[in-house]
């Protein structure tokens, strides 16, 4: 590929944003992820979620243009016009106790051990991820969504080492044909 434009999705507590991270900084490219653009910035964070428009215009302005980036989250119903931008997705699974004790873990650091009710929706929401009938982002409309996506889907179980699961994104990456 000569341009690497790589989207790095799954579950929250998968490790997207981990391994968006590292793909960025061993290509020395430029890493961003979706929730910079979904919320606006509050305190506490995450509680008022920037327009549709506003989001893709943000980052039509400040990231997209640039020749290779890596972008970490879900684009899933509000970035769809995105795509057509990707070169590959990466597509990161994780068993539910694995994923669910991170973003416990992650609360816990982000709001110093309290016990919030922002956290508790959030884990509670996160939870639903594999549920089918789950009324918010779940793997079943994850896999529909990664049907549709025209470019080369790579998947891996990220339960190996950050560095592992980076050097088989660029193996993978390096075999594929440029399209």
């Amino acid at each position: 590929m000569t341009t690497r434009r790589v989207l790095v999705t799954g579950a929250s507590g998968s490790g997207t944003t981990t391994l968006g991270r590292e793909l960025a900084a061993d290509w020395e490219v430029p890493h961003a992820d979706a929730d910079d653009y979904f919320w606006i910035p509050t305190d506490p964070p995450f509680t008022r979620k920037r327009p549709e428009t506003e989001r893709v215009e943000l980052m039509r302005a400040v990231f997209l243009p640039r020749a290779s980036w890596v972008l970490s989250g879900s684009l899933m119903g509000w970035g769809d016009s995105l795509i057509p931008m990707l070169d590959a997705v990466v597509f990161l699974t994780l068993a539910p106790e694995i994923r669910m004790r991170r973003l416990t873990e992650r609360e816990t650091i982000r709001y110093g051990g309290a016990d919030t009710k922002a956290s508790r929706e959030f884990l509670d929401w996160a939870r639903g991820y594999d549920d089918p009938g789950f009324a918010g982002r779940n793997l079943a409309g994850h896999e529909q969504w990664l049907a549709r996506v025209p470019c080369p889907v790579f998947r891996l179980q990220s339960r190996d080492p950050v560095t592992e699961l980076a050097d088989s994104v660029t193996r993978w990456l390096d075999t594929e044909p440029a399209r």
